[in-house]
């Protein structure tokens, strides 16, 4: 059985400017269809059968969309911030009891073509506390923010880059319900700084994808994933 899978859905999109004023992000037409409608079917088809949708900014909007999941063969619940934005770590700790002991983490804005339950097959081989998946970016879609060497991560930090840094942070993570207790309870934690806290103590596994991310947090980004979607259906 596959885990839970948390969505980190309640960023409020500031970058997409007029295009998220009224809509969450998760709601931006991509090929036809609201963001999340293809999320969600891809999660399915990886065999993925309960997502937690981590909500704030219009969350309700997404709710009435996504409803409990029956309409992609999913069910799906949902974990409000409440009056303060928790970050996005701080999110995860708020809907791990919705959860369980080891769930997937994936950015509300990311649509990534890879194989889950490989990802999950190596994490629970790993013992450690948290995953993150890897791609070798080379600066191509976004700016890359990991050393990453013979199935180790070296090096992870999105502010201080340097140019070793030839792999980016694919979207894809992975936790155990006991990484949570480095999260500070109903404060904001950003979940970059958890998984550098834990390759720090040598709790972060790796697992390198070799096909390419898709995001919708820029207009560019939306039309790449819509021409993917136009010929991959």
């Amino acid at each position: 059985m596959m885990p839970p899978v948390a969505i980190l859905a309640g960023g409020l999109g500031t970058r997409l400017g007029e295009l998220t004023k009224s809509i969450p992000k998760a709601l931006i037409e991509v090929n036809g269809e609201p963001f999340i409608a293809h999320q969600l079917r891809l999660l399915r088809q990886n065999g993925v059968d309960h997502v937690v949708l981590c909500v704030s900014h219009l969350g309700e909007a997404i709710r009435g969309f996504a409803g409990d999941g029956r309409a992609f063969d999913l069910r799906v619940e949902y974990s409000y911030d409440g009056p303060v934005l928790l970050g996005t770590a701080g999110a995860i700790r708020q809907a791990q009891p919705l959860l369980g002991e080891q769930f997937f983490i994936l950015y509300g804005d990311s649509y990534l073509p890879c194989d889950y339950r490989a990802v999950a097959n190596l994490f629970q081989a790993s013992g450690k506390s948290g995953l993150m998946t890897v791609f070798r970016n080379e600066g191509r879609w976004d700016s890359s923010n990991v050393e990453y060497s013979d199935g180790r991560i070296l090096t992870y930090d999105k502010k201080n880059r340097t140019p070793r840094m030839e792999f980016i942070d694919y979207g894809l993570g992975m936790l155990r319900a006991e990484a949570l207790a480095r999260v500070p309870d109903g404060q904001p934690f950003d979940l970059a700084q958890l998984y550098q806290d834990l390759l720090h103590d040598d709790q972060l596994a790796a697992f390198e994808v070799k096909m390419r991310f898709y995001e919708i947090g820029s207009l560019e980004g939306i039309q790449d994933l819509s021409n993917y979607l136009a010929v991959s259906k």
